[in-house]
């Protein structure tokens, strides 16, 4: 897992006094400290400060919480939370690790073989489109 690399050239910078709302995807290595209202999408590796705040789903190669997220984290080589972390959401990771005090508050899979994570995010996948489809034909939209 990409926890601990040698490279730690971070591609974009969400600064702690930063808003941003909408979707974002960005290539490479990205540390937000400040506030998302949308989804983060990335093809490298995340972190997300104590003081940040995200209101939409994370995926990443690998995620480090400190802050919260309100929403689902997939990210295939790990998810690393701390005890400033709070997660309102599923988690989907091949490498779980959980400080003591943190909030996890939604499904986890942690699966390490990679063609059982495959069919198990797929499902996972495939479960939340079904539940979304529900909600939509409930409220009549």
């Amino acid at each position: 897992m990409a926890f601990h690399t040698d490279d730690f050239s971070i591609n974009t910078l969400i600064g702690a006094d930063a808003f941003i709302s909408g979707d974002l995807k960005i290539s490479g290595f990205i540390r937000v400290d400040g506030d998302i209202d949308g989804d983060l999408e990335t093809t490298g590796n995340v972190i997300i400060g104590e003081k940040a705040r995200i209101r939409g789903n994370v995926t990443a190669a690998s995620a480090v919480i400190g802050g919260i997220v309100e929403g689902d984290i997939v990210a295939p080589e790990g998810i690393k939370l701390f005890s400033t972390a709070s997660v309102l959401g599923d988690v989907i990771t091949k490498r779980l690790q959980v400080a003591g005090d943190c909030l996890l508050h939604g499904q986890c899979v942690s699966i390490k073989d990679d063609e059982q994570f495959s069919v198990a995010l797929e499902d996972w996948q495939n479960e939340k489109a079904i539940r979304q489809k529900s909600i939509l034909v409930s409220t009549g939209n």
